[in-house]
């Protein structure tokens, strides 16, 4: 299994942000106006695992709506992509500290076998988008006898 991140230098910039961020004790992104091009992509958390029968991906992105979420396959390439919209119902108010994602997301993956591609199911239920890959029915392996 590879699991290939589509912007590396977001996730570095946003971890050394925050270590900058606990250690001077505030929010460094409105002195650095650069920083805030790195707010608009995020990472949800995902889990891939396999069965006999099939391969599962599970990926938080709470707060998202079913049409926010896109699923494609490309061969044996799964990438799940999508776009989560922080609403601001809290009028007057100033984010003096704001951990939750916002923006675009993309995660890819490699799918190391061959799939039932006609069988495929992606389900959305509290939070978590799970994506049910079939495994195709490949032809069992027997030995050879060599002569």
């Amino acid at each position: 299994m590879n699991l290939v991140k589509t912007n590396p230098l977001a996730t570095a910039r946003h971890d050394i942000d925050r270590v900058f961020d606990r250690f001077f004790g505030g929010n460094l992104l409105p002195e650095f106006p650069a920083a805030r091009a790195f707010e608009a992509y995020w990472e949800p958390n995902l889990d891939f695992s396999e069965t006999e029968k099939e391969y599962v991906v599970r990926v938080e992105v709470p707060g998202m709506n079913r049409d926010d979420l896109d699923v494609t396959l490309d061969g044996n390439m799964l990438t799940l992509s999508g776009r989560k919209e922080f609403r601001k119902d809290q009028k007057g108010e100033d984010f003096l500290w704001q951990e939750r994602a916002e923006g675009r997301f993309m995660r890819t993956l490699r799918v190391p076998g061959a799939l039932t591609e006609d069988k495929i199911a992606a389900t959305y239920d509290n939070g978590v988008l799970t994506v049910r890959l079939p495994k195709s029915a490949i032809a069992p392996k027997s030995k050879i006898a060599i002569k």
